[in-house]
């Protein structure tokens, strides 16, 4: 199970850290994405951070304002969002994937088999 939160309300060019804690999964070795759906549009890729090694990806639209991080005693993985954006406004969702994944495909939604339920962000002034 994936429990994403920390979304909210903030203004334009504030910062968010969404977490994303996971119960009967092991999150060291599972890939985990970060995706979004603003208002209106479909879901969108946003990062993700692989299981072994840790390597991170990330959408163009967010490259150098968001972090994708893991803390394993924790179990959870995290994305920090700064310099927000209106267009940034969506619910975030976490996914679990046990799949490989690499730079072309950690975006393909159908590799990830757990979701979150997602958390709301919402920039506006």
């Amino acid at each position: 199970q994936l429990v994403e939160s920390g979304g909210g309300l903030v203004q334009p060019g504030g910062s968010l850290r969404l977490s994303c804690a996971a119960s009967g999964l092991g999150l060291d070795y599972l890939a985990i994405g970060w995706f979004r759906r603003a208002p209106g549009k479909e879901r969108e890729r946003v990062s993700c951070i692989k299981g072994i090694g840790g390597t991170t990806y990330y959408a163009d639209s967010v490259k150098g304002r968001f972090t994708i991080s893991r803390d394993s005693a924790k179990n959870t993985v995290y994305l920090q969002i700064n310099s927000l954006k209106p267009e940034d406004t969506a619910v975030y969702y976490c996914a679990a994937s046990g799949r490989k994944v690499e730079d072309s495909s950690w975006y393909d939604q159908s590799l990830y088999d757990f979701w979150g339920q997602g958390t709301r962000v919402t920039v506006s002034s």
